[in-house]
């Protein structure tokens, strides 16, 4: 795993997470809250933004929807075409894509919650990242529960760094 982006609602076990990708080298992308908890906690974070060009806007509705994103996760490592348009377009591929949606049935739940908060709960990036990531588990691995991370972990300290094909395809 060289880069991994970590992009969380629920932001259980993160910190044990991320010191685990660090220790195995990883180079860390993370976006708003999760990128503030992780320079909180000491550890060298990219912003989206340096990846992307662009900064987060609309009040974070857009940060992640983005070619330099979902092209490094959708490129095909062994594909020469791929492999150059990612030179081409100086895209970095991502390894590791951890990321889980907002919790909209929780708020929409609560009586207390108006609609335009609601709304703002209705997650667009995250699936897309997921998709993305589990369309091409071949090369990229897909965490999208806190639930998963020992596993996760357990499988990169077995494989020098790496994500066995068997977890990336289960995930």
């Amino acid at each position: 795993i060289n880069t991994a982006l970590l992009s969380v609602s629920d932001k259980t076990d993160l910190i044990p997470f991320a010191r685990q990708l660090h220790q195995h080298g990883a180079r860390i992308v993370s976006t708003g809250g999760t990128a503030r908890k992780l320079t909180e906690a000491g550890f060298e974070v990219t912003p989206i933004e340096k990846l992307t060009g662009f900064p987060e806007m609309m009040d974070g509705r857009v940060k992640t929807l983005h070619p330099n994103v979902h092209g490094g996760l959708l490129a095909l490592r062994d594909n020469p075409e791929h492999a150059a348009a990612l030179e081409r377009h100086q895209i970095t591929p991502i390894d590791l894509v951890c990321v889980n949606l907002y919790r909209f049935e929780q708020t929409v739940a609560n009586p207390e919650v108006s609609e335009a908060e609601a709304i703002e709960n209705i997650d667009i990036g995250g699936p897309c990242l997921i998709r993305s990531a589990a369309k091409n588990h071949r090369y990229v691995t897909c965490v999208t529960d806190p639930k998963q991370y020992d596993e996760v972990s357990s499988d990169m300290d077995a494989n020098e760094g790496c994500i066995s094909y068997r977890l990336r395809r289960t995930l």
